[in-house]
């Protein structure tokens, strides 16, 4: 029992404490928030726009240009590696920049806005038909009743996929270390490569990722929970 106890101090130690290497993993933890946080944000934002012109010119028949350009932005991101897109981006696409961190967020928001378009569009079509009629008889314009009365009520039946999404996400910036970010597994592969003992890096990384994952998952069921709560006491 003696000797466990001493391999597991020194594996804590030279993980952790010689060095200050735990600094590696908090600055690998912040640029996965970052990364996760901001690409979400974009991601929300690009699949947004994508989905309800593409919702628009089913319904009306215009916009056929723009139309075409965002399937063919669809089947790209969709059906290309993540990470054979954040090597492009990194060595040709956005090269100029000389911020690995910023091409990272940019990377990651563009490949999750490809996926959210296909949720959001999926949640405005699951939205009654009624509700654009209703919308159209009250003399609003098409895309005005598309974001003013169909958006809000689609965004409700999409929570629990975006919320899966994100957490897709989360998982998915463990290849940022590709293009040398120092994320939370880069973190602990450097320090890996350093001590030359992986059990405490790579079970520290995994509980990080779990507890991550894990806290994100309760807190969209506490908000689909509140919603549905609510939705009951509306219609009463």
């Amino acid at each position: 029992m003696r000797e466990v106890t001493d391999w597991l101090v020194h594996q804590f130690n030279i993980t952790f404490v010689v060095s200050n290497r735990y600094r590696l993993f908090i600055e690998g933890f912040r640029n996965t928030i970052i990364i996760a946080l901001c690409a979400a944000v974009i991601g929300i934002f690009i699949g947004s726009v994508v989905a309800m012109v593409r919702v628009y010119c089913a319904q009306t028949g215009r916009l056929k240009i723009i139309d075409i350009l965002f399937g063919a932005y669809l089947a790209i991101f969709r059906g290309t590696p993540i990470v054979v897109q954040l090597l492009i981006m990194y060595y040709i696409i956005l090269q100029s920049l000389h911020n690995a961190l910023l091409v990272a967020v940019i990377a990651f928001g563009i490949n999750s806005g490809a996926y959210v378009a296909e949720i959001v569009r999926a949640g405005i079509l699951s939205v009654d038909i009624g509700q654009t009629e209703a919308g159209r008889s009250l003399g609003l314009p098409a895309f005005r009743t598309l974001i003013l009365i169909v958006l809000p009520q689609a965004i409700k039946n999409i929570l629990p996929a975006l919320g899966n999404e994100f957490v897709i996400l989360i998982k998915e910036t463990s290849v940022a270390s590709f293009i040398t970010v120092r994320d939370l597994a880069r973190a602990g592969a450097n320090v890996r490569a350093t001590t030359m003992e992986p059990y405490f890096s790579l079970i520290f990384v995994a509980l990080v990722y779990f507890c991550l994952v894990f806290g994100v998952t309760k807190l969209l069921r506490i908000l689909e929970r509140r919603l549905a709560k609510s939705d009951r006491n509306n219609s009463r």
